[in-house]
């Protein structure tokens, strides 16, 4: 039987991992936006390009066959990885081949649909990397795991959205674009030397929807769910209605795509040492009041971003911006640890995809409406309305009680 990892190459083999699953995000979240209004595209319609993300909100579907095929053969969640890799760097050089003015302009179709096959291979990769992590992770290393987690994935964003930005000035959108898939290539040879140990053997049952259907059942019939289930719809709705609304606000008050290249640059290094922070607090901070301290500092951010977006305190933009970010590593490492924590044993990969998923659904519901929010209600009281948004959340894991004992065995 293989054996395992050591701690330091599963750290730095998850941290590769989850950054190639931020750079697409990083596009699609953070550039696209800016790259859309800098293009005329209105207000209203830029929350509508989140659409090619609907596989992250629904990736719970195919969960648990990620967990089951091949999971008898050695390797089995690095074979997902790799291919999932691949497909994303060809997709990446694909776009690279595109010229950029058509792409945001008559051929937006064709990038839509290209960034929702790149979304299908990362979320599928998703499914894989957090089945493994949470897999590997001791209880004891789950904050420290986390921060990786956010870490390495924030730092994927970065590059896919601040750096894209300043980088397509530079060197144009058809070299930056390979060299993201030249990354990701290099990702590809850590992951297939990575030593994965084998699987305990499992049952061998035959994959239909009732199969699939006791999966899901299963894990939410469990004690002390309902609660649970609030909380993650609520958790991370104010930072996703709010946050996709940034770039578009300063590109309304006069900021060229270069400047917010460089705001979001320093403000992701800054959302980086929160995540880092977060780990360090969770080795003796318990869960629930984490969830409070750090959704709260969330909520704070946005009414910062009122203030900001009232033009009454332009000078605030770099503090709020920073703070923001920060109060993002914080509250995303705190909601990821206890996500794991729910995790049965065998069911690593679905589970933890299944909470993600039903937190990513609300984010998405209300990250599409956010830019009606905006042009009905204007930016000042759009970022007041995702603060308390926040503040709901808050409240909500104030009734939250992490059980005693929650079974993790299979079902």
């Amino acid at each position: 039987m293989r054996r395992g990892p050591g701690r330091a190459l599963l750290l730095a083999t998850l941290g590769a991992l989850y950054f190639a699953q931020g750079l697409p995000a990083g596009l699609l979240g953070k550039a696209l936006p800016a790259l859309a209004r800098d293009a005329g595209l209105a207000p209203q319609w830029i929350g509508l390009l989140a659409l090619p993300a609907l596989p992250w909100a629904l990736k719970f579907v195919w969960a648990p066959w990620v967990d089951r095929w091949g999971s008898q053969s050695r390797g089995h969640r690095q074979r997902w990885m790799l291919v999932c890799l691949a497909g994303v760097a060809l997709l990446l050089l694909l776009a690279g081949m595109a010229d950029r003015s058509w792409l945001f302009g008559s051929g937006i179709g064709f990038l839509l649909l290209l960034l929702l096959v790149l979304n299908l291979f990362s979320a599928t990769q998703d499914i894989a990397t957090d089945g493994l992590a949470t897999r590997l992770l001791t209880r004891d290393l789950r904050g420290l795991g986390n921060s990786i987690q956010v870490s390495g994935y924030k730092i994927g964003m970065l590059l896919g959205s601040s750096v894209l930005l300043l980088m397509t000035d530079v060197a144009g959108w058809r070299s930056t674009l390979w060299l993201m898939a030249v990354l990701l290539l290099a990702i590809m040879l850590l992951v297939r030397h990575f030593p994965e140990p084998d699987e305990p053997v499992r049952q061998r049952q035959s994959i239909s929807f009732r199969w699939w259907w006791r999966q899901l059942h299963g894990f939410w019939s469990r004690p002390s769910m309902g609660t649970w289930l609030l909380v993650l719809l609520a958790y991370k709705v104010g930072d996703g209605f709010g946050s996709t609304m940034i770039k578009p606000c300063l590109v309304d008050q006069g900021w060229s795509l270069a400047a917010i290249g460089r705001l979001d640059l320093i403000a992701s290094l800054v959302g980086l040492l929160g995540a880092g922070m977060a780990g360090i607090c969770l080795l003796r901070l318990p869960h629930r009041p984490a969830l409070v301290i750090f959704g709260s500092l969330q909520a704070l951010a946005f009414v910062g971003w009122q203030a900001v977006a009232s033009g009454q305190h332009p000078a605030w933009i770099w503090p709020v911006a920073l703070f923001e970010q920060w109060a993002d590593g914080l509250s995303t490492v705190a909601l990821f640890a206890v996500m794991m924590d729910y995790c049965r044993q065998g069911h690593e990969g679905s589970d933890y995809t299944l909470q993600a998923c039903v937190q990513l659904f609300a984010v998405g519901l209300f990250t599409l409406a956010s830019g009606f929010s905006v042009a009905w209600l204007g930016y000042s009281m759009h970022f007041l309305l995702a603060a308390l948004l926040g503040a709901l959340a808050v409240l909500l894991v104030c009734f939250w009680q992490p059980p005693a004992a929650l079974s993790r065995s299979g079902h």
